[in-house]
């Protein structure tokens, strides 16, 4: 009787531990978010885990804003708030008027523009 050896002979080659999915994930969708992923994969013509995965590689992520910068933009809000003022009595009183205050005002926001933009 002859025993057979190497089995295994055909078939896939093994992955090297590179190429293997060493994690599984498990996540939560309503019915609507569930079926969109679904389509998407089919028409995109690949299965849903390659989509997420896909997804995962190409997305970009916005980071929070820091307490800097949202100081920034409570500033930005007060003085939108301050060019009101300014153009409700620029309208009241005459434009020479408020000349010397709309400079100022122009020379602050111009300030903690450029601070944001250095920021980014």
């Amino acid at each position: 009787m002859r025993t057979i050896k190497n089995r295994n002979i055909g078939g896939r080659p093994p992955k090297a531990p590179a190429e293997k999915k060493g994690y599984k994930i498990t996540i939560k969708m309503d019915t609507e978010e569930y079926y969109t992923l679904k389509a998407k994969a089919r028409d995109a013509g690949i299965n849903r885990s390659e989509f997420i995965r896909l997804c995962i590689r190409s997305s970009v992520v916005k980071q929070h804003l820091t307490s800097e910068q949202m100081g920034y933009i409570r500033q930005l809000s007060g003085m939108a708030n301050n060019v009101n003022q300014v153009a409700h009595k620029a309208n009241a009183a005459g434009y020479s008027d408020v000349h010397r205050q709309c400079l100022s005002l122009n020379e602050r926001l111009d300030n903690v523009i450029k601070k944001i933009e250095d920021d980014c």
